[in-house]
């Protein structure tokens, strides 16, 4: 179990690549080794946020499933 973001995103319904432009603008708002939640909806999520993570040198987590779509769990490193 990861520990619980200190914010989250809300992108379910929205389509790429939207949930990952609301998480890089949106990151720097918690400190350096927390986490921060992105939930979404869009079947390229489960890609596309992980590949922002390695590019960006962000920690991707984890996939939390939920109800409708999944949570996104990433580390801020810098």
């Amino acid at each position: 179990m990861s520990e619980t973001p200190l914010l989250t995103i809300e992108a379910i319904g929205r389509k790429c690549p939207i949930p990952v432009i609301m998480l890089a603008g949106r990151i720097r708002e918690v400190p350096i080794g927390s986490v921060i939640a992105v939930t979404a909806d869009d079947p390229a999520a489960r890609t596309d946020i992980p590949s922002w993570c390695r590019m960006k040198m962000q920690e991707f987590v984890a996939e939390v499933p939920l109800a409708h779509g999944s949570a996104f769990h990433i580390r801020r490193k810098y």
